[in-house]
Order: C-alpha cells, then sequence, then structure tokens
C-alpha cells in the first residue's frame, strides 16, 4: 500500500499542505481520567484545515461553526464519478458489559494509518441522545481515540436527528389528518403500520391511543426511538436527493379496508419530507483528536435497525481518501452481518479488510467471569471464551473478505491471558494484534496499523453468501440464524407468519431482512453469553420497510423503543459554573 493513491487524475497534496503549522500539543490528563476532560486538551483545527487533508476546498464545504461541516450535496454529486480508495470495516465480538471498544478502535485505527502516512478518513454513526442519557452514555470513542467536538456530536451536533424525527413525526401528523378529513383513501385506523418516533428512551410512549377527545379519530398508536424509523434508514442507505425522495414515497404507512397497502406518495408526503431532510442527507465533517478526517453521519442502532452509517458518507470518504475505515453495530453478528446483506448490497460496496475488536476483559465474561472479578487474570477463562470470537470469525470468512483481530488493551491485561489468546487465533488461522490507542493514541495503534495496510493486499477468500436475493423471506431468517448464530430453528408466531406470506404476496420477497435482536447473545436471550448453540430463535413479529429495502424481524422480547435503567446517565450530567458540561462520557 502507497502513501498516496492516484486515483484521479492530479497530482498527490503536497507533504507541506498535510501537516501546515502545528500547534504545541496537548498536555494529557492522566489516563483513567473522563473522555470529555482528555476532548477539551485537544485544540480542534480549523475544519477547513481538516478537510484540506482529503483535497477539499473551503468552496466545497458548508461550515458549522469553526470546527464541523457539511459536504454539500452538490459535492458529493461531483464525487460520484471517482474511483474509491479501499474500505476497512471494523466490527466485534458479542458485547458485554465489560467493554469491547469498537468505535474506539476504529478511531484509533484511523489515527494509526494517519500516522503511517496514509491519507486516511474514518466514518462512524451518529450518537442517539437516548443511550446518551440512558445506559451507554456517549459515543464519540474514548481515552485517547474520539472525535470532537465529542459535547456537540453527542448532543445536537448538526441537526440530522432532530430532521430525521420531525419528517417522520410530518408522516405521522398527515395520516391522522387525512382520516380526519373523510378518509379519501379509506384507510383501515386498526392497521395503521406507521408509529411516531422521538430521539429519547421513553417505555412509557411504547403503545399509546390517540385521537381523544374529539380530536380526531381515536385508534392505537406508539413510538419508536428515532434511531429505529424507516426514514433513518433511508437517509443512511439513499445514494442522493433523488433517490431520498423516492424512497420516502414508497414508504408503506398503512392499509386500506379492503387490504390494499397504502404508501407514502399516496398522502403526498415525500416531497415535504425530503425538503425537511435536504440538509440532514448531507455527510457531515469533523475530526479525531488527531486531526484525521472523519465522517459522522446517520445513526441506526444495530440491535433494531441496519447499524452502519450513511452511504452518501461512506462513498464520499472513499472518494477522498486512500483507505476509510467504518465500524457497524455491536457485534458482527448485528452489524456486520447488516453491512454486508443490506448496505454492501445495495449500495454496492465492498470491503477490503475486517477487524474484529475483542478484549480480554470481555472474553473472560463470555468464559464465564462475573464483572467484579475480570481485574484478576484467568487465562482459562480467555480459553473458553474465545469460542465467541472463533463463532464471529468463522461467520465472516463466510462473506469472502480478509480479516484480523484487534485485541483492544486494558492496562490490568497479563501476559498469560494475551499469549492463550494469541494461542486460539493461531488455530483459527487468522492474525492478531494488541493496540493500546485507548491510552497511547496512534502511537499504541501503529502496530495494528501496519497490519491492516498489508491485509488490504491479501487475497480474499472464496465468499459463501447468507442468502440469495431470490431466496423466501423464511429461509433468509433461517439462514442468519442457522449459519450465522448457531441455531436449530426459528418458530415464527402466527402473526409473524402471516406477516412473511403478506409481504411475500405484495412483491416484497426479494428483499433483505434486518434482525432485531438482542445484541448481548446469539440466541434472543441477553443472559445467555458466550457461544451457544442448537437453541431456537423465537420471531415475535415483522414489520416492513419498503423504503429503506428490506424487512425487519423482531425476535422475542426486543423492543424498538428502549427504556432507560435504574440509574440514567443522564443523572450525573450538569454545567459546572463556567457553563461546561461535566458528566458526559
Amino acid at each position: 500500500m502507497t502513501d498516496y493513491m492516484p486515483w484521479r487524475n492530479e497530482e498527490p497534496l503536497a507533504q507541506e499542505s498535510l501537516s501546515l503549522e502545528v500547534p504545541p500539543g496537548p498536555t494529557w490528563p492522566p489516563p483513567g481520567s473522563p473522555d470529555i476532560t482528555i476532548a477539551r486538551a485537544v485544540t480542534p483545527r480549523p475544519i477547513t484545515e481538516v478537510a484540506a487533508r482529503l483535497g477539499i476546498e473551503p468552496s466545497q464545504l458548508l461550515p458549522f461553526g469553526h470546527d464541523k461541516a457539511k459536504l454539500p450535496l452538490a459535492f458529493t454529486d461531483e464525487l460520484a464519478d471517482r474511483s474509491p480508495g479501499k474500505l476497512v470495516l471494523v466490527t466485534a465480538i458479542t458485547p458485554t458489559p465489560a467493554g469491547e471498544g469498537k468505535t474506539t478502535t476504529t478511531v484509533g485505527l484511523g489515527d494509526g494509518l494517519s500516522r503511517l502516512g496514509h491519507r486516511a478518513a474514518i466514518c462512524l454513526r451518529e450518537p442517539s441522545l437516548g443511550p446518551c442519557f440512558g445506559m451507554k452514555g456517549g459515543a464519540a470513542g474514548g481515552g485517547r481515540s474520539q472525535v470532537i467536538p465529542m459535547e456537540d456530536i453527542n448532543l445536537h451536533f448538526t441537526g440530522d436527528f432532530h430532521a430525521i424525527t420531525t419528517a417522520h413525526n410530518l408522516l405521522a401528523a398527515l395520516i391522522d389528518n387525512h382520516l380526519h378529513w373523510d378518509n379519501a383513501l379509506n384507510l383501515d385506523p386498526e392497521h395503521i403500520t406507521w408509529k411516531r418516533t422521538m430521539d429519547m428512551n421513553d417505555r412509557a410512549l411504547r403503545h399509546l391511543t390517540v385521537g381523544l377527545g374529539g380530536q380526531g379519530v381515536p385508534r392505537s398508536d406508539g413510538f419508536d426511538i428515532t434511531a429505529a424509523s424507516e426514514i433513518m434508514a433511508i437517509l443512511c442507505l439513499a445514494r442522493d436527493l433523488a433517490d431520498l425522495q423516492r424512497r420516502l414515497g414508497k414508504i408503506v404507512v398503512a392499509r386500506t379496508r379492503d387490504g390494499e397497502p397504502v404508501m407514502a406518495r399516496d398522502l403526498k408526503a415525500e416531497g415535504a419530507m425530503a425538503a425537511l431532510l435536504k440538509q440532514a442527507l448531507a455527510p457531515n465533517l469533523v475530526q479525531t483528536l488527531e486531526h484525521t478526517p472523519a465522517f459522522v453521519h446517520g445513526g441506526p442502532f444495530a440491535n433494531i435497525a441496519h447499524g452502519c452509517n450513511s452511504v452518501m458518507a461512506t462513498r464520499s470518504a472513499l472518494a477522498l481518501a486512500d483507505v476509510v475505515v467504518t465500524e457497524a453495530g455491536f457485534g458482527a453478528d448485528l452489524g456486520a452481518e447488516k453491512f454486508f446483506n443490506i448496505k454492501c448490497r445495495q449500495a454496492g460496496l465492498r470491503p477490503d479488510a475486517v477487524v474484529v475488536v475483542a478484549t480480554l476483559r470481555a472474553l473472560k465474561m463470555h468464559g464465564g467471569v462475573t464483572r467484579e472479578a475480570l481485574g484478576q487474570p484467568d487465562p482459562e477463562a480467555v480459553r473458553r471464551g474465545a469460542a465467541n470470537l472463533a463463532r464471529h470469525v468463522e461467520n465472516l470468512r463466510g462473506f469472502g473478505v480478509p480479516l484480523m483481530v484487534a485485541v483492544n488493551q486494558f492496562d490490568q491485561d497479563s501476559a498469560e491471558e494475551h499469549a492463550v489468546l494469541r494461542e486460539a487465533c493461531d488455530q483459527l488461522g487468522v492474525e492478531m494484534a494488541v493496540s493500546s490507542h485507548w491510552r497511547d493514541g496512534s502511537a499504541g495503534s501503529e502496530a495494528l496499523a501496519e497490519r491492516v495496510a498489508a491485509l488490504l493486499d491479501a487475497p480474499a477468500p472464496e465468499p459463501t453468501l447468507t442468502y440469495a436475493d431470490d431466496a423466501g423471506l423464511v429461509d433468509k431468517v433461517r439462514a442468519i440464524a442457522t449459519r450465522l448464530y448457531g441455531a436449530a430453528d426459528i418458530h415464527l408466531e402466527e402473526r409473524a407468519q402471516r406477516q412473511l406470506e403478506e409481504y411475500e404476496a405484495l412483491g416484497y420477497g426479494h428483499l433483505p431482512v434486518c434482525i432485531a435482536k438482542t445484541q448481548y447473545s446469539f440466541t434472543a436471550d441477553p443472559g445467555a453469553q458466550g457461544m451457544v448453540v442448537g437453541h431456537v430463535l423465537p420471531i415475535r413479529e415483522v414489520e416492513l420497510a419498503a423504503g429503506a429495502g428490506f424487512v425487519v424481524v423482531v425476535c422475542g422480547a426486543m423492543m424498538r423503543m428502549p427504556g432507560m435503567p435504574r440509574h440514567p446517565a443522564s443523572v450525573d450530567m450538569r454545567l459546572d459554573e463556567d457553563g461546561e458540561i461535566e458528566g458526559l462520557s
């Protein structure tokens, strides 16, 4: 891999234009300091300077202050004809409360590649306010591997989530308005499938009755979180503005009393929705703590949606950088599977390498160690827990992409535990690299970056598709359950069976499926950690996302509106006497 890939008829950026005038480096807070404290130790470079590292002129930016910008849609249209750079997908083992650090590794790897002289960029999803104030906290990386400005990215950012929420609820309002004014389309109030959304965890809004008090037609309704909105998926999968509007019109919102599907275009809603989303469709550009360009755009969850950042951001980054590092949410059974089977199929993308993130702490939890005992060395627990890693590695090999394992290092890790994991990786025939980017930034991820750069030129194994496009919907669900989750079979509740049959009869059988399932297990039981085989995957219900281009399959007790934990992250957040945010991590 060379420092510059000549995919355009122009000269590479001069070295001095990449370095410009470098201000003094930050004085880093001690390890273990809150992420927000570490982020504030860095003075962001002007976003025009960050953009210049990718050859972007100031006139090709839509600035949001000094440290954030969007790429105007006219510019992204120009980028469509450029040859792409290399794409690296970062995924992970099944997540645990011990932490894996997938986003942190994505950022650290991008910085490491930049440190080696590659023209690198990273692509991440935007954090949702729901997890930010709920259980997870922020999602902008951690330690010395973060994207900034982290407060803005974790909170309102450039307003994309708010635009998606508003466009979604505009369609909901138009449906109820249509019912109120004579219902010319003959909508059946009992078969309206379009819920409302908000970007917050609020379990009390899952099931509601609207239209009471003489203010409309009473009917059952509810809220999903914005990350689960079909409009979020549409924005993340749309190729351009015209594709966005076309997809919005295809959203199926209800059935008539005769059982016919009703689409958003029947309500003449897609034009106004596209107008609300026009600016939100433009990719966001920010920077890492080491000033590597970072595209942070779109935010579908991987446990209840397709879990990848936007096609617009990924394709734009690939047109501008030699190598692009992106991540897919949660474990490889969710985010990576959907990256391949949904995003790649629709966008014509294919990663050149995959990095599977693991930690010794998480492997020990998969090996039966309690969270309280994770600080104690336990090589045998690592050996047992490596079965979870092995399953993900074998699954990913089926997609026909070179891969390796990145071990996100913790200070408590022991040399003996690392040796056990390296032995397990040797038995799997997969390379492993240890990375300390959380503590050391790009200096700690340089070895990982070197191995990933070499992997980009490795021959790809023969792919084994999870399922063919023309397979039936039930067969697609069963293929994922048995081939990736290790299930013996699936169990379809009567309602789910009926819905799948109806969608196939309506001509949607060719669509891929998007499994909504707990992220904590290969099963539908969040408590079944490690490597479970021979289980039966329960399918509760199915939802059609015709505009996004997939069918959502809801497993077990999975909800598309999360709830908050007993001790929400929000209770630890406040403003100090200087107006600075505390407690955001």
